[in-house]
């Protein structure tokens, strides 16, 4: 389960950005999160909530997004949207994705208390 792994980053993340912004408690936690991460909602939101306990982020929300993947065909600059299985350009055939979107987890926004 790579998603506790990556709840653990998000709350380091988030418990920086918090603080930066004088946060003393996070109420929500929206992240967008690219499709090739592969993520199983459900499973993050558990794991958030476990490796939040006890810290300023306990009990807050996690709102996730799901980015698309979206690709560049090295070989002919085609865009297009490949599938997980399927990296192939539809222009070209040839297999030379460069992967421009979907690959992230990324905190969109944050939102809490201040003292």
């Amino acid at each position: 389960m790579h998603e506790l792994s990556i709840a653990a980053a998000l709350l380091v993340q988030v418990e920086e950005l918090a603080k930066a912004n004088g946060l003393v408690r996070v109420g929500v936690v929206r992240v967008s999160v690219g499709v090739r991460r592969q993520v199983v909602p459900e499973s993050l939101a558990m794991a958030f909530e476990a490796v939040s306990l006890g810290t300023m982020a306990e009990g807050a929300v996690l709102e996730q997004s799901e980015v698309p993947m979206q690709a560049r065909c090295r070989a002919c600059a085609a865009d297009y949207a490949p599938s997980l299985r399927d990296f192939r350009c539809p222009a070209c055939g040839q297999a030379a994705a460069e992967i421009t979107a979907g690959n992230d987890i990324t905190i969109a926004s944050l939102t809490g208390d201040t003292e």
